[in-house]
């Protein structure tokens, strides 16, 4: 079991040299760091809503590649080997780490339609960081469309089409507890989305003795279900991850809900 926090990625990269180096590149690159930080100056700053900068980025970069770490122990085949996009696992993993850290970094433009703008942002980010780690450029640009892609599909309204990218969406949707709430709600405001945000403790991501995931959503009041109705579940119903992932609603130990595979 990991809780969902800024510092699981480290434990993450600190076995996998070829991901570490990966992340380093991209969270040293100056337009990355701009661009994180102009993503709060617009969501927090003068749009008044939470943090979408660069520790949500690492929050949920770090339950993104665990989720997918817990898929591949489970024996799911990554979508980019099953579809012929490259032959090495290895790469796969960077459409979860890349993926998850550049994913809001359309908010440096507008909230409005920032999934969109974001993967159109960070495709020179994306190349910069991949001339250093692979020589082939005909893999550059396929793994170049499909982080791309992983950014694009965190939209509500947008089906997820691989694992690697579903991961993203889950993991940016698990970065709910202590009042973080994926649906936005004006900071300081009193409504149904700051108060059930305000309700969840905390998330846990744990193996599923059934499926492939389970993930434990702790709350101090009933209201924070509606941050597990309304985001949570419905990011992970959008994804491939819809059959391998369980979800449960507690408060004190005990599960007030649950989602399972149907």
């Amino acid at each position: 079991m990991v809780l969902v926090n800024p510092k699981l990625i480290e434990s993450i990269l600190s076995g996998n040299p070829f991901l570490k180096q990966a992340y380093t590149l991209l969270v040293n690159d100056p337009e990355v760091q701009a661009l994180w930080s102009m993503a709060n100056v617009m969501a927090v700053n003068r749009l008044k809503y939470n943090d979408h900068g660069s520790v949500h980025a690492h929050i949920a970069a770090g339950a993104s590649l665990y989720i997918y770490q817990l898929l591949l122990s489970k024996g799911v085949q990554p979508s980019l080997l099953k579809d012929g996009v490259v032959e090495n696992i290895e790469y796969t993993w960077l459409i979860p780490l890349i993926g998850s850290l550049l994913h809001d970094i359309g908010n440096s433009i507008h909230r409005d339609m920032h999934e969109r703008i974001g993967a159109l942002l960070a495709i020179p980010i994306i190349e910069r960081v991949l001339e250093k780690l692979i020589t082939d450029q005909l893999t550059r640009t396929k793994l170049r469309q499909e982080i791309a892609h992983a950014i694009y599909c965190t939209s509500y309204d947008v089906e997820c089409l691989t694992y690697e990218a579903g991961c993203v969406k889950v993991g940016d949707g698990v970065d709910m507890a202590e009042g973080r709430a994926r649906v936005p709600y004006r900071l300081g405001g009193i409504s149904i989305h700051s108060v059930s945000a305000l309700s969840i403790k905390s998330v846990e991501i744990l193996p599923s003795e059934r499926f492939s995931v389970r993930i434990n959503v702790n709350m101090t009041e009933r209201a924070g279900i509606f941050q597990v109705d309304e985001i949570l579940v419905p990011k992970i119903s959008s994804t491939p991850l819809k059959n391998h992932v369980e979800v449960y609603a507690l408060m004190g130990g005990s599960v007030v809900k649950s989602y399972t595979p149907s």
